[in-house]
């Protein structure tokens, strides 16, 4: 039984396509996709990134620097930000799943298409957010879905704010979505794969914390 990849229709419905993957004997399309999200990715943080999004830090030395000086920064701002973007979209599709399939009976390729689905998910969240950083100028740690907001009430902390931020209600879907797929494909008890979910996106909350945190004191760096 060949199971055809489409992280869009995954969604329509979820229970229908999880039944086709269990009983999947092949896959078509996974590394088109896969390469498809990555590019997709790459494209996104390009498009951030000529948007002047996340580049307030050289904005701010603009007047430190010569004209060259700025629009080479720019320019490497823009590469930086494709290169993350790959790196991260590589994370996201094959760290997860390999951490998966450590303690599941779920093959590799079936647990690096739900991570098609988690990585589709993490770039939409990424679209919706851009107005509200080009037109309301909200960092993406205090978005309307994230709790970067209300933690900021609570501290001052950049660390425990980044952290906070990287929760979102995108990402509680994401911990439901996946905890109910491994679920239905693998026979392992729900309780241990509720707790395996959770604990690797601590992990990824905590790692996106700091990256932030690092980001914005090594560009601080850089220019000045």
């Amino acid at each position: 039984m060949f199971y055809h990849v489409n992280p869009v229709k995954f969604f329509f419905p979820i229970d229908d396509h999880l039944f086709r993957l269990k009983k999947a004997e092949a896959l078509k399309n996974l590394w088109k996709i896969c390469l498809l999200l990555i590019l997709c990715s790459a494209g996104l943080y390009a498009w951030m990134a000529l948007f002047g999004i996340g580049s307030g830090i050289i904005s701010a030395e603009a007047t430190s620097l010569t004209p060259f000086q700025y629009e080479a920064g720019k320019v490497w701002f823009v590469l930086g930000r494709m290169a993350f973007a790959v790196v991260f979209a590589l994370l996201v599709l094959f760290i997860p799943s390999l951490f998966f399939y450590a303690f599941t009976d779920i093959p590799y390729k079936k647990l690096v298409i739900l991570q098609q689905i988690v990585l589709f998910v993490m770039l939409t969240e990424r679209v919706l957010w851009i107005p509200l950083a080009i037109y309301g100028g909200l960092d993406w740690f205090v978005s309307p879905w994230s709790f970067g907001i209300i933690a900021s009430y609570f501290t001052d902390i950049q660390w425990v704010i980044f952290f906070f931020g990287a929760i979102s209600l995108f990402q509680l879907w994401i911990i439901w979505f996946q905890a109910k797929c491994l679920s239905y494909l693998s026979l392992v008890k729900k309780r241990w794969i509720w707790v395996s979910v959770i604990f690797i996106h601590i992990l990824y909350w905590a790692g996106t914390a700091v990256l932030t945190f690092m980001d914005s004191h090594l560009i601080s760096g850089w220019f000045t």
